[in-house]
C-alpha cells in the first residue's frame, strides 16, 4: 500500500498536468489513456499476485544458485583435501624410491665386498691347491729320481758283485738273507 501514494504523487507530476490545452480526464487525452492502461497493467498484476510469484521464483533461483554455490564450494574444498593427500602421498613415494635406491646401493655395495671377499678366498684357495699340487708333483719326482737312482744302484751293485763274487759266497748270502726275514717275522 505504501507504493501507491508513491505512484499518485509521480502521476500527478507528469507532463501531462503542465499542458494547458485539453482536459487531462478526457479520452481524448492520450496521456491519460496511457496512465488508465498502465494503472489496469498494475491492477491485474496486483490482483493476480504476479509480483509476489516473480519474487518467490526469484528467491527460488537465489536459494538455488546459493545451494549450487554452496555444493561448489564443498567440492572445491574436497578437490583442495585430495589434492594435498595426493601431493603427500607424492612426497611420501618420492621419499620411499629415495630409501629404495639407496638400500639398493647399499646392497649393491655389500654385495660386490662380499664378491670380492670371496673372490679373494677362492684365489687362495687355488693357489694352496696349486701349491700342494706343485709340492707333491715334487715328491713325487724326488721319489722317481731316488727310486731310479736306487735301482741304478742296485743294478750296478748287482752287477758288480756278480762279477766279484763266487758261487759260494752267493749261497752264504741267500742262506743270511733267509735268516735275516725269518727274524723279522717272527
Amino acid at each position: 500500500m505504501r507504493k501507491l501514494p508513491a505512484f499518485i504523487l509521480l502521476v500527478s507530476v507528469s507532463p501531462a498536468f503542465a499542458g494547458g490545452g485539453e482536459k487531462f480526464l478526457s479520452l481524448r487525452n492520450t496521456e491519460f489513456v496511457v496512465l488508465v492502461g498502465f494503472l489496469l497493467f498494475v491492477g491485474i498484476l496486483l490482483y493476480f499476485r504476479i509480483p509476489s510469484l516473480v519474487g518467490g521464483l526469484l528467491d527460488k533461483r537465489a536459494e538455488s544458485i546459493r545451494a549450487e554455490l554452496d555444493e561448489a564450494k564443498a567440492l572445491r574444498e574436497e578437490a583442495q583435501t585430495l589434492l594435498a593427500s595426493f601431493e603427500r602421498k607424492q612426497v611420501e613415494v618420492r621419499d620411499q624410491a629415495a630409501r629404495i635406491v639407496e638400500h639398493a646401493r647399499t646392497e649393491a655395495a655389500e654385495a660386490a665386498e662380499k664378491a670380492r671377499e670371496d673372490l679373494k678366498a677362492s684365489i687362495a684357495r687355488r693357489l694352496a691347491a696349486a701349491e700342494e699340487q706343485i709340492a707333491s708333483a715334487e715328491a713325487a719326482a724326488l721319489r722317481e729320481v731316488r727310486d731310479s737312482a736306487i735301482q741304478v744302484a742296485v743294478d750296478a751293485a748287482r752287477e758288480v758283485i756278480a762279477a766279484k763274487m763266487s758261487a759260494a759266497e752267493r749261497n752264504r748270502l741267500v742262506d743270511e738273507a733267509i735268516e735275516t726275514v725269518e727274524k723279522r717275522l717272527h
